[in-house]
């Protein structure tokens, strides 16, 4: 009796989930969804008020994926106080993922990339304009526009080769001295940092 009892709740458990599974897709939203059963289930809890906004009433809807492969890539680069990049069209950018440099050009198929410290490389024809990003993602959509998020991000001719090195000094001496666990971990991404940053201006 008890195994058919969980077999029965296997197989209605697994209807619903198939009933409430939302299909996959790559394709983004042309369209901004509507939180329909929000606004329903206010409206018969609280007739008298209007419904507040939630965040999809502010979101724009994306433009549709092109049947064609476009000529450009468009870009955005983004910091938590800034925006370095608004959708300008390159040729390619060029991202440290931390699985290694991964390169994008147009028609790239949609993906999500962790970056670690290093130099992201934006190209439109002969002009090539370096950033060093610290850490962030990079959000490639099938409509060929690159969202990079970086905590922090510059322009790579505007960093002093002569701090760098006297910052890596300081953080190998901090991590070689460092006692506990929380020094060593901060030490050594003090190393990690300032040896990309090295890699980065003497490569």
């Amino acid at each position: 009796m008890f195994r058919q009892a969980s077999r029965f709740l296997i197989n209605r458990s697994s209807a619903a989930t198939m009933r409430w599974r939302r299909p996959f897709s790559t394709e983004p939203p042309v369209e901004t969804a509507v939180d329909s059963k929000f606004f329903d289930a206010w409206k018969q809890t609280i007739p008298n008020i209007d419904p507040p906004k939630t965040p999809l009433a502010f979101m724009k809807p994306r433009p549709p994926t092109p049947s064609t492969i476009p000529s450009k890539l468009t870009v955005n680069l983004a910091l938590p106080y800034n925006s370095l990049v608004s959708a300008k069209e390159v040729d390619m950018i060029i991202v440290p993922a931390t699985t290694g440099q991964m390169g994008v050009l147009p028609g790239h198929v949609a993906t999500i990339a962790e970056l670690k410290p290093g130099v992201l490389s934006v190209h439109d024809g002969n002009e090539v304009t370096k950033y060093f990003l610290s850490s962030g993602f990079a959000f490639i959509h099938a409509n060929s526009v690159a969202d990079i998020i970086a905590v922090e991000a510059t322009p790579l001719e505007q960093i002093d080769p002569t701090l760098v090195q006297k910052g890596l000094a300081e953080f190998t001496q901090k991590l070689s001295s460092a006692s506990s666990d929380e020094e060593k971990a901060e030490a050594q991404i003090g190393v990690d940092v300032h040896s990309a940053l090295n890699a980065a201006l003497t490569g």
